[in-house]
């Protein structure tokens, strides 16, 4: 009877295993039907423990409690399982064998207790329900098969097939095994295999190694389609990354178009992409509006008809909260950006002004059509000089969109000031200075983008200087980090890092200032892109103004909803993004909200009353200059 009970097992671990290998290459079919992607190195591979236990983890325990859930859960199960293989095979024997599976089984069952609890008695909102709900159940079943035939083996303990008992374990282990195995390819573990290769094959695998990885891929304009119309083509490693998540939710509540009841829920997102053209039911928070839209057939993605509307996708600021959030390392915004190729450059479908916004750029290299030599109309009476070829300067100082602007005129004019007091050379393009392309790439205008940064490079290279500075944080991005698939690589600042090292070297002086308390909103594009959050600080507590901070800061800060093309889109929401951080920045209790990007200044300024005083952050510095306390 005991070869029966060998036998029984036998023939459920190849039942297990069989059925897990077929669930797994029809899930490959989906992966490896995308468009070609390059191979993972060796090395990728090697580093696979690295990326989980570390970079996967270090986001896995901004929530404590989810992380003692996983490693009890994760560490525990597979424990379970390594020791009743060994003890199976004899490597493990004996009271210390059992004791062990009983400790290792005992550690995963409270972490399959622990994610059982976190939906009861009431589900968060960011958690997905559905078969999400019954996981627990259905790990707790594997791992008390994997438990009991370990200690049996262990402790030598006869059990045969016919036997109650025998025939129960055994009945435990084929269907909890069943449903994991199968849940594996085409339910909620499936972020187990494909959360594993997303590591490995990564689109942007500098993220491993310390670096910040956020320029967009450049695209082929040869190709028979520019870019995503259908899942198939998005490229492989993409496919993959959307199987990764977990729908943990938290790229969901980091969202500030979600937040804002704008149609836009990146967990939702990332669900239809990976679902695209399967009857998969959706157990968590919908897009806000459309509660009851259906997941995208295999046709088109984009569809007023039903899938993901064009709303959702229009929807995004860009800002990377998204990504930055979540514990996969999934790529969001790349996504919706390659979406947004096709709809713009294929279908011409680009919404609310955006489509003027993008013949004004291709006729005029201005976002408002304007004469490029009005950028600087207001710097008439500071004696601007103008870079010429053959005559080299310190500073080249771009000044982008905000010189049209009359509030941002202002702080540009005190940022021109502080130059001159610590006696920076510097320099302007005057009317030769182009739209960067920034904003044309983000609505999906890569043709207009690579056009414009050939031109403002061929501006660029007869000139001599030793680095750029900007008010602008999306400039920097663009110019500092996205220009080098062009060849151009350039020394690019954002002007509080500029400023910064002014005060540290002393050649600007401030005496103090005269306000109550400041609280600082991080631009998305300084914090999260440029990874820049302790030179604006520097220069705040430079000035000895108390300074308080809001609930959302550093790279974990609050978008102002001005990234992405999103004032020219407009797509509407219940609330209004601004409105929100705004609200943020008052909770505070500081008297003034101190900014450090165009948009960011127009967008909050723009907010209803009662709001805070906005003022940029080169105001502060010159009034601290010019006033003393």
């Amino acid at each position: 009877m005991r070869a029966s009970w060998n036998m029984g097992l036998t023939i459920l671990a190849l039942w297990s295993a069989g059925f897990a290998v077929l669930c797994m290459v029809l899930r490959a079919r989906r992966w490896f039907g995308g468009a070609p992607a390059d191979a993972p190195s060796f090395t990728d591979i090697l580093m696979l423990p690295r990326r989980y236990f570390v970079d996967v983890h270090r986001a896995v325990e901004r929530r404590p409690a989810a992380a003692r859930m996983h490693i009890l859960l994760a560490g525990g199960l597979v424990a379970t399982f390594l020791l009743a293989l060994l003890a199976l095979i004899g490597w493990v024997h004996g009271r210390l064998g059992a004791g062990l599976l009983a400790l290792a089984g005992t550690a995963a069952l409270t972490g399959t207790g622990l994610a059982a609890a976190r939906r009861l008695p009431t589900r968060p909102a960011g958690l997905s329900d559905g078969a999400f709900f019954y996981l627990p159940v259905a790990l707790g079943g594997s791992v008390i098969f994997f438990m009991l035939v370990g200690i049996q083996a262990s402790l030598a303990i006869k059990n045969v097939l016919i036997s109650f008992e025998g025939l129960l374990l055994l009945a435990l282990g084929t269907v909890s095994l069943t449903v994991v195995a199968y849940w594996m390819a085409w339910g909620p573990m499936r972020h187990a295999v494909a959360g594993a290769l997303h590591l490995v094959w990564h689109p942007r695998p500098k993220r491993f190694r310390g670096a910040t990885d956020t320029a967009l891929k450049s695209m082929d304009f040869d190709a028979s389609k520019l870019g995503v119309e259908r899942l198939k083509d998005f490229r492989q490693n993409q496919i993959v990354g959307f199987d990764a998540c977990v729908q943990c939710g938290r790229c969901e509540e980091a969202c500030p178009a979600f937040a804002a009841g704008l149609p836009l829920n990146p967990k939702k997102l990332i669900f239809d992409l990976a679902n695209a053209g399967l009857a998969t039911n959706y157990s968590g928070s919908p897009y806000p509006g459309f509660s009851g839209q259906r997941a995208p057939g295999s046709g088109a993605l984009i569809s007023e008809a039903g899938g993901i509307t064009p709303e959702t996708l229009w929807s995004c600021t860009t800002c990377r909260a998204c990504v930055s959030a979540c514990p996969m390392m999934i790529e969001h915004v790349d996504a919706i950006v390659d979406l947004r190729r096709f709809q713009t450059l294929e279908l011409a479908a680009t919404p609310g002004k955006a489509p003027l916004l993008l013949t004004e750029l291709c006729d005029s290299d201005s976002q408002g059509g304007r004469e490029l030599a009005s950028r600087f109309d207001w710097g008439i009476d500071l004696n601007l000089k103008i870079a010429q070829r053959g005559q080299p300067f310190d500073v080249l100082l771009w000044v982008g969109e905000a010189g049209f602007d009359l509030r941002n005129q202002r702080s540009l004019r005190a940022f021109v000031k502080l130059l001159r007091v610590a006696g920076v050379d510097f320099a302007v393009l005057g009317a030769n200075e182009r739209d960067c392309g920034d904003v044309a790439r983000r609505l999906g205008d890569e043709i207009t983008f690579a056009r414009l940064a050939c031109d403002c490079i061929a501006e660029l290279s007869p000139l001599s200087f030793d680095r750029i500075v900007t008010m602008d944080p999306h400039i920097a991005h663009c110019v500092g980090r996205e220009y080098a698939a062009f060849g151009a690589s350039y020394k690019v600042e954002h002007h509080t890092t500029f400023l910064a090292e002014l005060l540290q070297t002393g050649r600007l002086k401030p005496v103090g200032s005269a306000l109550e308390s400041v609280t600082y909103h991080d631009p998305c594009y300084l914090s999260r892109y440029l990874e820049e959050t302790d030179s604006p600080r520097d220069l705040l507590d430079g000035l000895r103004i108390p300074r308080f901070e809001m609930k959302r800061h550093g790279r974990n800060s609050f978008c102002c909803g001005g990234g992405g093309g999103a004032p020219a889109t407009d797509i509407q929401g219940q609330r209004r993004i601004p409105d929100l951080r705004m609200e943020q920045a008052m909770e505070t209790g500081a008297t003034t909200l101190a900014v450090a990007c165009p948009n960011c200044t127009v967008m909050l300024e723009g907010t209803a009353n009662p709001r805070l005083e906005v003022r940029e952050i080169s105001e502060l510095l010159l009034d601290a200059l010019q006033e003393g306390p």
